[in-house]
């Protein structure tokens, strides 16, 4: 921090000698011509202002309502909502239906158990079906945990994404896989291999989510993941979310959908 300066203003007396000299005659300085006792003297007239025209306030423009969305969730037990109190309304896509404009409709084809080859042959001509404006998909861990290799994966998930892509308008948002490394359900597993599985699966998401870089989106779910795995987010089952990983979940995928200009309220 710079010292401050104080500043200390010098007043200078300044005498002037001057040698003696003659006293000049002085002429008195005539007073000034006062008007008479009891009169005031005249005002000066103001000089006349305009007065401004106030300027109208805007008319407000009403806001125009967002349109109602079709939204179709594909998933598995995570997108049923399994480990919610109350899985119909606790699911991560009930909580992103209740973000929809008004008028809206929301479909939850999600299968507890389901695979990614799965869904691809049982929910996506439903999701289709349905001409859906938005679609979530949140497809990985039942394929990890059946050791599907991360190529297999893909052939599934491109599956899914392709049949939206081509016979649908919907935007599309892919949830990655979180850090599995530390819910419970994994505390045998090796860490070092799990971590190279999720690694490998989040690769195939971004590479088929690339392909249709104007449609869909990745959906962060990883980032920050292993801080959020504790006995308040993860349900008393040790694998699933509870109500509280399922608000984080629908949190990620909310900010998500209105970074990319969907009108969630």
């Amino acid at each position: 921090m710079r010292s401050l300066v104080v500043v200390v203003t010098v007043i200078t007396l300044l005498a002037a000698c001057r040698p003696a000299a003659a006293t000049p005659s002085i002429s008195p300085t005539p007073l000034p011509t006062l008007p008479p006792l009891g009169t005031s003297p005249p005002l000066a007239t103001p000089t006349p202002h305009a007065t401004p025209t106030p300027t109208p306030a805007p008319v407000p423009t009403a806001t125009k309502a967002a349109a109602p969305i079709r939204y179709v969730a594909i998933g598995a037990s995570d997108t049923v909502g399994i480990g919610s109190v109350d899985p119909t309304r606790g699911s991560w896509p009930s909580r992103i239906a209740m973000l929809l404009p008004p008028g809206s409709t929301y479909r939850n084809l999600g299968v507890a158990g389901s695979l990614a080859a799965q869904a691809a042959h049982e929910q996506l001509p439903t999701a289709v079906a349905e001409d859906p404006d938005l679609v979530t998909i949140w497809l990985a861990v039942n394929d990890i945990n059946a050791q599907v290799s991360d190529k297999d994966y893909a052939t599934a998930l491109n599956a899914i994404v392709d049949g939206l892509t081509k016979t649908t308008h919907a935007r599309i948002f892919i949830g990655d896989v979180p850090d599995l490394r530390a819910v419970p359900a994994y505390a045998g597993v090796d860490r070092s291999k799990l971590i190279a599985v999720v690694a490998a699966y989040n690769e195939v998401i971004r590479g088929i989510a690339a392909q249709h870089s104007d449609r869909v989106v990745v959906v962060d779910l990883f980032t920050g993941s292993a801080a959020l795995m504790t006995q308040v987010t993860v349900s008393p089952d040790g694998f699933h979310p509870s109500d509280a990983g399922y608000e984080l979940i629908a949190e990620r995928f909310a900010a998500a959908m209105r970074k990319s200009g969907v009108a969630l309220r």
